[in-house]
C-alpha cells in the first residue's frame, strides 16, 4: 500500500501545531507564567511533601531540553549521565545570577527547538540518522510534554511554599 502524502498546507499547520504546543501553555501553565515573580528566598526551598525545590526543577527542565535539543541537532552530543546529569547538586542556586542565567538558557533552547520545528527545511518524519528511531517530531512532542509535566510540578511547589 503507498504512503499517503502530506500537502504544504498540512505540513505548515502540523508546524502550527507543534509550535502551539511548545510555547503557548493552553491545557496548562506556561513556563514564563510558572517563574513569575518567585520570591529569591523561595527559589532553593523545597516544601514539606515535595522532592524537590524550584531551583531544581528549573535546572532539571533547563537541562533535559538542552539535552533532547542537542540531540536532534547535534550527531556529537553525548547526553550527560541519568538521573544525576539532569538535576543540579544542590537545593539553593549556587548565586545570585543563576536562576536567571538558567531562565535565559531555557527560554533560547526553547527557541532554537521552535526554530528547527518552523525550518520547511526540516523533515519532521525522517528518522535522525545519529538515533535509534527518533524523529524530529517525536524529539518536539517530547520537549513539550516533559516541560508540561515539570512546569505543573512547578507550580505544585509554587502552591505549597504560598508563593503561586
Amino acid at each position: 500500500m503507498p504512503k499517503p502524502t502530506q500537502s504544504a498546507a498540512q505540513d505548515t499547520v502540523l508546524r502550527e501545531h507543534l509550535l502551539a504546543l511548545l510555547t503557548n501553555g493552553h491545557a496548562h501553565v506556561t513556563f514564563d507564567a510558572a517563574i513569575k515573580n518567585l520570591p529569591e528566598p523561595l527559589r532553593g526551598k523545597a516544601p514539606k511533601g515535595a522532592e524537590h525545590s524550584p531551583w531544581q526543577l528549573l535546572e532539571h527542565l533547563r537541562i533535559a531540553q538542552w539535552d533532547i535539543l542537542e540531540f536532534s541537532r547535534n550527531p556529537r552530543h553525548q547526553s550527560p549521565a541519568w538521573p544525576e546529569g539532569y538535576w543540579p547538586a544542590t537545593a539553593a542556586p549556587p548565586g545570585d545570577q543563576a536562576w536567571d542565567k538558567s531562565v535565559r538558557a531555557f527560554r533560547r533552547d526553547l527557541k532554537a527547538m521552535c526554530d528547527l520545528v518552523a525550518d520547511p527545511a526540516t523533515n519532521l518524519y525522517a528518522k535522525i540518522p545519529h538515533g535509534t528511531g527518533q524523529t524530529i517530531l517525536r524529539e518536539a512532542l517530547l520537549v513539550a510534554d516533559h516541560n508540561a509535566y515539570h512546569i505543573g510540578q512547578l507550580v505544585l511547589v509554587r502552591r505549597l511554599l504560598g508563593a503561586w
